[in-house]
């Protein structure tokens, strides 16, 4: 098991008043599973995604990522992790202005200490996977959306993760963009990619294999997708 989520809460303290934003939480993810996560704004869904992503720690319950405890762990230790073992996608993009595409691409390479001959290369080969040879000299506001968000997409494979974790990742996109952004996950996925999708969007939801839907805190639903018309009607009470 990749990823085994067992009795998770995490409990926040804004002034005096205390708020559990997850209640006990179950979850297992297996290598290659292509998993979306929804749930209406204040479900706990962001909560949960920054704990799978090493960006938190939970108040209590245990999490285990192959099999390492992140409970325990030191937040140098997390930082490691989270270079190393997962590749973030966002919703928008967190690419920085002053660098062009390739830089962008090669910055977790050099957080990773890579030599920057090696470095420059990986962030090439990943660049072209996603089709954008001719752009990667450009800064981000020589891009547009979809390219932005191909060049965050690069950026999160190019250290070869063992998950990629997508909060929202066609938030800011049109249809036809968020369409085309969507083929690309799939293919990842067939490539053997394990994906962890966070989105409000029942219809992008509905294109991984699995979803669940995060209520209050609590995993309401979690089941093979193929039910798109039950994730609407959960999600739209």
């Amino acid at each position: 098991m990749l990823l085994e989520i067992k009795d998770l809460r995490k409990k926040y303290f804004m002034g005096e008043m205390e708020v559990e934003a997850l209640r006990g939480v179950n979850l297992n993810i297996e290598a290659n599973e292509f998993v979306s996560i929804m749930g209406p704004s204040g479900s706990g869904k962001s909560t949960l995604m920054n704990i799978i992503g090493c960006l938190d720690t939970p108040s209590s319950g245990q999490y285990l990522f192959d099999s390492i405890d992140i409970s325990s762990r030191t937040d140098d230790e997390l930082s490691t992790i989270r270079n190393q073992k997962i590749g973030f996608i966002f919703q928008t993009f967190n690419l920085l202005p002053k660098l062009d595409a390739l830089q962008n691409v090669e910055l977790p390479l050099m957080y990773s200490g890579v030599d920057k001959k090696e470095r420059r290369e990986l962030a090439k080969k990943a660049l072209i996977r996603l089709g954008l040879e001719s752009r990667m000299n450009h800064k981000p506001n020589e891009l547009s959306g979809g390219q932005r968000q191909r060049v965050a997409i690069a950026r999160a494979l190019v250290t070869n993760p063992e998950i990629i974790l997508a909060d929202e990742p066609t938030g800011n996109l049109d249809t036809k963009t968020g369409i085309e952004i969507m083929k690309i996950f799939k293919e990842l996925h067939q490539e053997g990619n394990t994906i962890i999708l966070i989105t409000h969007e029942p219809e992008i939801a509905e294109q991984a294999d699995r979803g669940i839907i995060i209520r209050d805190g609590l995993i309401t639903k979690d089941e093979p997708n193929g039910m798109k018309k039950k994730i609407n009607s959960v999600c739209s009470n």
